[in-house]
């Protein structure tokens, strides 16, 4: 019978896999392309308040540690997660470090940010913040999500995603549904193929919107009945 990989084999691939977020700086670059978005090399630099070379060397870094994926659009070059595993990754390390943050906004405009972000903000490709620990919990409610054995879709659940027009695409090893431990709220959001779907929806149809530079979103009015009258959510 083979065994699996050595302990000696896996220590060295741990090891550089953890130096690549052991940088603030490219920690901030891997934070800001959770919003799922492509960047530019020179939008991660401003982003993260260094040199524009400074920048371009560590998303290298990023790029052949496998992080980060390139594509080169003339003569911009733009970046992004390499995919919802590695998004995943920076969530959960986000969510580990963060009860140790305890750094106070240094300006009115980084404290509305701050609360923007913490009242919803997409997390990659699904919803997150307090608007997707909401959704969560209305969906575990209405008995459409199960969170006590596991975190998965019920046939209530499959069936109201059918009854709003969300196609859930299936094949491939990413799951159905997935809980991900949301970095501000300490509590699970959906996320999987099902969080990505309602997302999609969420910003198609006019729920939310994007505010800002960054991830936040806020609901709108037609949001917040849409909300009210499929999740019986109130107050978002």
């Amino acid at each position: 019978m083979r065994s699996g990989p050595s302990k000696n084999a896996v220590a060295p691939a741990l090891a550089s896999l953890a130096a690549l977020f052991a940088d603030e700086t490219r920690a901030a670059c891997l934070l800001a392309l959770l919003d799922g978005r492509a960047w530019t090399a020179g939008e991660l630099a401003r982003h993260a308040g260094v040199a524009p070379s400074t920048a371009s060397e560590h998303l290298g870094r990023l790029v052949g540690g496998g992080l980060l994926a390139e594509e080169r659009q003339g003569r911009h070059r733009y970046v992004r997660l390499a995919d919802e595993r590695v998004a995943q990754l920076v969530e959960d390390l986000a969510a580990h470090a963060a009860p140790g943050v305890r750094t106070a906004p240094r300006t009115l405009r980084e404290a509305g940010a701050a609360g923007a972000m913490a009242r919803g903000r997409t997390c990659y490709d699904h919803l997150a913040g307090r608007l997707g620990t909401t959704i969560t919990g209305a969906m575990t409610d209405r008995g459409l999500l199960r969170q006590d054995t596991g975190f998965a879709l019920t046939d209530r659940g499959v069936a109201w995603f059918g009854e709003l027009g969300i196609a859930l695409a299936s094949g491939g090893r990413r799951p159905l549904a997935r809980s991900c431990l949301d970095w501000t709220e300490r509590r699970p959001h959906l996320a999987g193929l099902a969080g990505a779907a309602l997302c999609r929806h969420a910003l198609a149809e006019g729920w939310c919107e994007r505010i800002g530079s960054e991830r936040a979103v806020r609901v709108t009015p037609s949001g917040t009945r849409a909300f009210a009258a499929h999740l019986g959510i109130d107050g978002l």
